[in-house]
Order: C-alpha cells, then sequence, then structure tokens
C-alpha cells in the first residue's frame, strides 16, 4: 500500500472515529439532562464563551380543590406569577421605538415606580447585559395576561424578551374562618412536616404528582428554560360531606352566642343521621381581644366531661339489662351521698316521687342513686354494657387528633366508691363532642352506628376515582324496645322537661342537656363564683322522623351555665334555619291538588352548563344567544336565554347567579372577592359597569 493511500485511509479513521465520538457526547449530555434529576451538566456557553450548567427541577403541580357537597369551593389554589425581562433580545430599533410606551403602561399597572424609574432600570440593565430583570413578584394572572398585549412584550419572549413562566401556587380560603381547622393545612418547618385536617388527611389525593423542567444557570440565578421533560399532574379535589349553606347557619349562630355570653370556645356539629355525613362542624375560641376565631377543632380532638348528656347512656344500660323500666317509681329527694361525698339537684329541695321517664326529663341527678343501687354488687356489669354501645372506642375518623375516650373500670387506679355514681350523670368519665354525638345520632338512627366520615368521594378531571360509602360500625347497640324507650325520653326533655324552652315553631325535636362543672386553666375547680361549666345540648330533628343530629356545647359561659338557654338557642335556631331552607322538610304544592305546570326557576349562569341541564331534565327552553353568560325567563311555556354582556375593564353584573359563578366572574375581572348568606345573588357593593379597580374589595349578599 502507497503512502498516499494510508494517509487517505488514516483520514477516513480519524473522521469516522471523530464523529462516533461526537455523537456519543450527544447521547451522554441527552441522557444526563433527561435522568439527571437536580444534577449539574454543562451544555452551553454564554457570550464569553463560559459554560453554562443546566440541570432538572421539579415542577410543583396544582393542588386540588377542596368543595362542599354541592360542589361551592371550601378551598382553592391561586396562581401568581413572578415577572422578568431579557432586555438584551430586543433589537435595537423596537427598543427605542417604544421603551417610553412600555414603561407608561408599566407605571400603569405596578404602579411601585413610575415611568421614567422603569425606564432608567430597563436600560441599565440592557446595558449591563442582564438576561433575568425583575419586574414583579407574584404577579395575578390578570396582571400576567395585561402584560402580553404591551408595547415590546407582544412580540413574544425571544423578540420581546418578557418572562412570565415561573408560577407560584398559593392556597386561598373564600369564605375566611369558615371551617378554617377542620379544612386544615399541610406545613413544612425545620424539615417537619404537620399535616391537619382535611389538607392533610387527603395530602397524597390533592397534593398531584411532580413534573419536571430543566433550568441554567445565568449570573442571576437559575432560570427554567425549557422544555418540560414531564408534566406535572394535578392534583385530585376532595368533594366534602359539608353543605355551606348550612356550615354558614351554625357558624353565625354559635358566634352570635359566644359573644352574648362572652364564653371561652364552643363548637358545633351536624350530622346526617343515616350516613353519617358531617354537614357542618364549627369550632370558635376567644383570644386575648374577645375576638373568635378557628384555632384548635375541639369538636373533634378535646375530650372533657359531658355531664348529663350521659345520662342517655345510663338510661339505655339501664334498659338493657331490665334493671329499671321507665315508671318505675325513684325518690328525687335533691340530695344523694356516697360515702364523704355527696351530690345534688339543680332544683333546689329535689323533685319527690317521680317516674324514672321523668327523672330524665328533668336531668335529676336522683340518676347516680338508681345506677348505684343497680350495680354496685357488679360494676363491671355496667362498664361492659356501656363498651357494647361502643362508649369505649375511638370512632376511627379519617382526619388526624381524636382521642379514645375516656371510660374507667373496677381494677384501675382511677376507679373508687364513688366512681360509679358520678360516672352514672357524666363525670369520671370524657368525650369528645362527636363522640358524644355519634351515640345520640345512633338512637335517631333506630340502634344503627355510623362512622362519621367529612368526605364523600374524590374526583380527577370530572371522574370519580374514589368513594365513601356511609360505614356502620354497630348494626345494633341495643335492642328496638329500648330505643323507642329512649326516643320517647328524648322528646319528653323538649315537651315536659329541661328543654321545654326549646320548642320549635315549625317541629318537633328531641335531645337532651348538659350542665358540667369543668376545670379551670389552672386544673382545679376553683371556689365558689370562679367555678367554670360547660353548657351542651345534643340531638336530633324532626322528633318523627329524624333527618340531622347535631350537638351544641358552649365552654365557660359567662353569664348563664344551662344547656338549655345557653347551647339549647343555638340547637333551635340551626334547627329552623336547615328546616326553612331544606326541601326535604316541605311537600310539594301540587301534593294534594291539581295545579298549572309550571317550569322551574334557575338561577343566571353558564349557558353551557344551563341548557346541559335542560337538555338532561327536558326542560323546554329557546336559546338565541351564543353568549358565554345568560339571564333566564321561566314564566312561559319555555325557558328564554338572554345574553349577559361581560364588558371588559368594568364590574359584570352577577345578581341572580350562584356563587360559584359570581365569584369566577369577579376575581377573573381582578376583584377580591367577600360573601354574606347562601342561595343566589341580590346586591353587589360596586355597582355593574363601574369601572375596575385592580384588586378591590367587592362584597356579594347572596339570599
Amino acid at each position: 500500500m502507497t503512502t498516499e493511500k494510508k494517509d487517505i485511509y488514516l483520514r477516513a479513521y480519524l473522521i469516522y472515529f471523530g464523529f462516533v465520538i461526537l455523537m456519543l457526547v450527544v447521547f451522554i449530555k441527552t441522557i444526563s439532562i433527561q435522568f439527571g434529576n437536580g444534577t449539574t451538566v454543562y451544555s452551553s456557553s454564554n457570550e464569553s464563551g463560559e459554560k453554562m450548567p443546566t440541570r432538572i427541577t421539579k415542577r410543583t403541580p396544582r393542588r386540588g380543590q377542596i368543595l362542599d357537597a354541592n360542589y361551592t369551593p371550601l378551598v382553592t389554589s391561586v396562581s401568581f406569577y413572578d415577572i422578568h425581562m431579557d432586555p438584551t433580545v430586543i433589537k435595537e430599533k423596537l427598543f427605542n421605538e417604544d421603551i417610553s410606551n412600555l414603561c407608561s403602561e408599566l407605571a400603569e399597572l405596578f404602579p411601585n415606580k413610575t415611568a421614567r424609574e422603569y425606564e432608567v432600570y430597563i436600560k441599565k440593565g440592557r446595558a449591563e447585559k442582564k438576561r433575568y430583570l425583575l419586574l414583579k413578584k407574584k404577579a395575578s394572572n390578570i396582571e400576567r395576561k395585561k402584560l402580553h398585549q404591551m408595547p415590546i412584550f407582544k412580540e413574544g419572549r425571544f423578540k420581546g424578551g418578557l418572562i412570565d413562566n415561573e408560577e407560584t401556587i398559593i392556597r386561598k380560603r373564600p369564605h375566611g374562618e369558615l371551617m378554617k381547622r377542620t379544612l386544615g393545612y399541610v406545613r413544612q418547618r425545620d424539615g417537619k412536616v404537620s399535616k391537619v385536617g382535611i389538607e392533610g388527611a387527603y395530602n397524597e389525593y390533592l397534593k398531584g404528582e411532580e413534573g419536571e423542567q430543566i433550568e441554567q444557570k445565568i449570573s442571576t440565578g437559575w432560570k427554567k428554560i425549557g422544555p418540560i421533560t414531564k408534566e406535572a399532574v394535578e392534583g385530585a379535589s376532595i368533594i366534602t360531606t359539608i353543605d355551606k349553606g348550612i356550615q354558614e347557619v351554625a357558624h353565625s349562630e354559635l358566634l352570635r352566642q359566644l359573644k352574648n355570653q362572652s364564653a371561652k370556645n364552643g363548637c358545633v356539629i351536624v350530622m346526617d343521621v343515616k350516613t353519617g355525613y358531617i354537614k357542618a362542624i364549627v369550632n370558635l375560641k376567644r383570644d386575648s381581644k374577645g375576638n373568635y376565631h378557628e384555632a384548635y377543632n375541639q369538636a373533634i380532638g378535646t375530650k372533657e366531661v359531658p355531664g348529663s348528656t350521659f345520662k342517655l347512656a345510663s338510661l339505655m344500660a339501664l334498659l338493657e339489662d331490665g334493671k329499671v323500666k321507665l315508671s318505675d317509681i325513684v325518690n328525687a329527694k335533691g340530695v344523694y351521698k356516697f360515702y364523704d361525698a355527696k351530690l345534688e339537684d339543680s332544683h333546689h329541695g329535689g323533685y319527690g316521687m317521680i317516674t324514672v321517664q321523668q327523672a330524665f326529663e328533668k336531668s335529676s341527678n336522683v340518676f347516680s342513686q338508681i345506677v348505684n343501687d343497680a350495680y354496685k354488687r357488679e360494676p363491671q356489669t355496667y362498664i361492659n354494657r356501656l363498651k357494647s354501645f361502643g362508649l369505649a372506642d375511638s370512632l376511627g375518623i379519617s382526619l388526624k387528633g381524636e382521642p379514645r375516650p375516656t371510660l374507667y373500670e373496677p381494677g384501675m387506679n382511677n376507679w373508687s366508691g364513688i366512681s360509679l355514681p358520678w360516672m352514672a350523670i357524666g363525670y369520671e368519665v370524657q368525650q369528645t363532642p362527636l363522640q358524644t354525638l355519634t351515640f345520640y345520632n345512633a338512637v335517631a338512627n333506630n340502634g344503627t352506628l355510623v362512622r362519621p366520615q367529612f368526605v364523600k368521594e374524590i374526583i380527577r378531571e370530572n371522574e370519580v376515582i374514589e368513594t365513601f360509602p356511609p360505614f356502620i360500625i354497630k348494626d345494633k347497640i341495643c335492642s328496638e324496645k329500648t330505643i323507642s324507650d329512649l326516643k320517647i325520653c328524648l322528646e319528653g326533655v323538649v315537651k315536659r322537661g329541661t328543654g321545654s324552652a326549646l320548642k320549635s315553631a315549625f317541629f318537633d325535636i328531641a335531645g337532651k342537656t348538659g350542665t358540667a362543672l369543668v376545670l379551670n386553666d389552672n386544673r382545679r375547680y376553683g371556689a365558689p363564683g370562679e367555678k367554670k361549666y360547660q353548657a351542651s345540648f345534643c340531638g336530633y330533628f324532626p322528633a318523627q322522623d329524624p333527618i340531622y343530629s347535631c350537638i351544641v356545647v358552649v365552654s365557660a359561659p359567662n353569664r348563664d351555665i344551662y344547656g338549655a338557654t345557653v347551647s339549647g338557642t343555638v340547637f333551635t335556631a340551626i334547627a329552623n334555619k336547615v328546616y326553612a331552607s331544606s326541601l326535604q322538610y316541605h311537600k310539594a304544592v301540587n301534593a294534594s291538588k291539581e295545579v298549572k305546570k309550571k317550569l322551574p326557576v334557575s338561577k343566571d349562569g353558564n349557558r353551557y352548563d344551563l341548557l346541559s341541564i335542560y337538555r338532561m331534565l327536558n326542560i323546554p327552553f329557546s336559546s338565541t344567544t351564543d353568549a358565554e353568560w345568560i339571564k333566564t325567563d321561566s314564566r312561559g311555556t319555555k325557558v328564554k336565554t338572554s345574553k349577559i354582556s361581560i364588558q371588559k375593564e368594568t364590574v359584570p353584573d352577577v345578581r341572580g347567579m350562584v356563587a360559584k359563578d359570581a365569584i369566577y366572574l369577579l376575581e377573573n375581572a381582578g376583584l377580591a372577592v367577600k360573601i354574606k348568606g347562601f342561595g343566589h345573588v341580590t346586591k353587589q357593593s360596586i355597582a355593574p359597569k363601574t369601572a375596575i379597580e385592580y384588586g378591590k374589595r367587592i362584597e356579594i349578599i347572596l339570599e
């Protein structure tokens, strides 16, 4: 082989292997970018030839919403964006012609700088070849959209220099204090993650799946350059069992009474009798300034002596074990002695010779004597019977923080000669309000004990991925005869006993009052005049065909101490308002006579949603507009629709809409929304077609 041919072959091999090495380098860099997962790889150079590292960074997905049972948002995610610009990519001619106009519009949108200050700032950044110049942190999506219409920026990122892809997602509760503690949070501090309430219990569903994107390091730090190597999966939405309408009623009624009584704290729970679904839960505590907030979930996490509401359990045990009948006569003499201790009735002098049923209705402490006489030779039989009702077990709810009830037994250090009579009237036993309510709910539910639940289903992109049907803990906690007797007694409390002031004008309610002496902050009961009490009322309504059970607990009231007047009035107010707004309590107007057929009245709102419902329900309608938002008129033979004019830069008219649609339109227009009431919007504090002032608060009244 000649020397010339050897040179040709050598060059060919060098070129070949050179290409192979180059391909290997490209392949290795591609793999390192795709799978580096945050590790640094050198990929490109800047103008001076310096290597510019890149890395894979995580993309946080949008967290799922928490909605009430009617799909009203209780917690949602709001996006904010950090706005930067790269002035070095803008061509000289475009920059010189439009920089003044751009800065004028920036000053109008973000008035923290004047137009002149923006111009000096941007020109200086361009001269210093800064490619990541901060304009605004946490801009709203409305502001972000306006930026895209501005001079220079409307040319796009690579010609206009606008960088707006750094999204910050913030959790927002549209209804303020409403259910704040039960909704909860997920918080990370000092490497520890705190998970509270529904946010914490269902975090795995809500958080979604992280995505991945490439970041490049520049002089001012790391910035996202794309492409997105893995799309983030948004979190699923949690559909709770809560009815926002009932929640608002319970919250406002408890708050009013706490203020009237200058009480330390209080809670309310409303439960669906058949399913155990929690329809409302309120926890309010007074701060040092006298204001009330949702600071701790007392309803779930605080166990205290239940007082006289526990007499229902004692009566159930006595009836089940055949120790008494409701018609038995007992001597309610007013003072009951056990060794060196004594109990007294709140009614001075007692009630004399009365039946067991009357003793329950009047909440006489003669129950301590009845239980002691029945079980003093076999106290464990009484304890075992209480256990059979589920009173010694936690409920197994999905939210964290539920303690196990305290139920002492013979042989324990805390057991003494007075434990049995004291336990009979609700002392030397401790329960949470939710545990007490669940027991009462079982009586309303004909003996079936169901687990309280806060979540009904979980959905992702309108597809149900998990449901939570009613969960039965015990099919029957006692006999049907005992349940029948207990219902008679609970109704009697309101008709003739300690709850007689609570008679509803609309329907019968059933329940039991409770007043318990509780420890002060110093863990002592205090001298006369310094004693603190817990007033409670627990029951259900309507008495004959129960739909909801409810408990109201008020701690340390300062003007009154009795369960009927302190907590029972709140119970009745809630029951009456729920009754007034619940269709299941009212007969249809055409139930007993023929009436002219009328079209159902629908609220104004989104055209697609309304027309879809009309088609599904075979409701005749006439639609001559293709507007996104429409008004409806049901007075004729067909529902007629007309356009709602939504003009840019002006306040939309949301009267007649439900809260969900109204909030969407108003927040999308750049306003901060405050809601009062429930139903449909009847008033708005800023008149329609008024010029928008971004960030201004608007109040809407619903009825």
